[in-house]
């Protein structure tokens, strides 16, 4: 009995592995045309060693196939022309709250299905949104009109710090003091947040565990 389908079976995960790191770090939801082309053709051809095709052979043409997508890649930095020509360019859904329905039309994209992506990002109403477009990767993004837009921590700050100014101009009483306290409470949680917000991105740049997990989880 031949056991070379089990060495094949390493050496397809082992390469298989290496030819994706090659080819970055993208999910596929995040993939252009061309990105999600070659890694279906990679795919195909990982199993072929297992159907008794070379398994070199098939690496070898992996290789190539990854070496073209970074050079396709290369080459969309050099002008838009080429960047549009492969990947293309991003499509207006909706301008000022109005669905553009000549881009749905020329994108075969049904109302429902913008409706579905824009409730998956939480916006509750079109009229809400001030752009919305369709990214060369398929993903809808979209920015929200001024007057829907939620208070940030900045805004929300400053409003404090001018709450606060008007405060001090108020003769003391109990309300005052008492409203005061709390504008401090409010502003004291906004600063926690901001710090704590940031834990997993100093473990990132740092290498190390913030508060350390369990040995078994490391």
């Amino acid at each position: 009995m031949e056991f070379d389908w089990i060495w094949k079976s390493i050496i397809i995960v082992l390469g298989g592995t290496f030819l994706l790191r090659l080819a970055g770090r993208k999910s596929i939801s995040q993939m252009t045309l061309a990105q999600t082309v070659i890694m279906i053709g990679i795919g195909s051809l990982l199993i072929q060693p297992l159907a008794g095709a070379n398994i070199w052979t098939t690496l070898g043409v992996g290789t190539v196939l990854v070496l073209t997508l970074i050079a396709m890649e290369f080459i969309q930095i050099k002008g838009d022309f080429f960047e549009n020509l492969i990947t293309g360019k991003s499509k207006v859904l909706i301008k000022d709250g109005v669905i553009q329905e000549a881009s749905l039309k020329r994108l075969r994209l049904t109302v429902d299905q913008l409706e579905m992506n824009l409730r998956q990002q939480n916006v509750q109403r079109i009229n809400d949104v001030q752009w919305a477009t369709l990214e060369p990767n398929g993903q809808v993004g979209f920015t929200l009109k001024p007057d829907s837009q939620p208070v940030t921590k900045k805004e929300f700050q400053q409003l404090a710090d001018d709450l606060k100014t008007y405060l001090q101009t108020m003769t003391p009483t109990k309300e005052v003091e008492q409203l005061r306290n709390q504008l401090a409470s409010l502003s004291a949680q906004v600063q926690q947040s901001n710090v704590d917000s940031e834990g997993l991105f100093k473990e990132v740049q740092y290498k190390h565990h913030e508060n350390t997990p369990p040995k078994r989880l490391q």
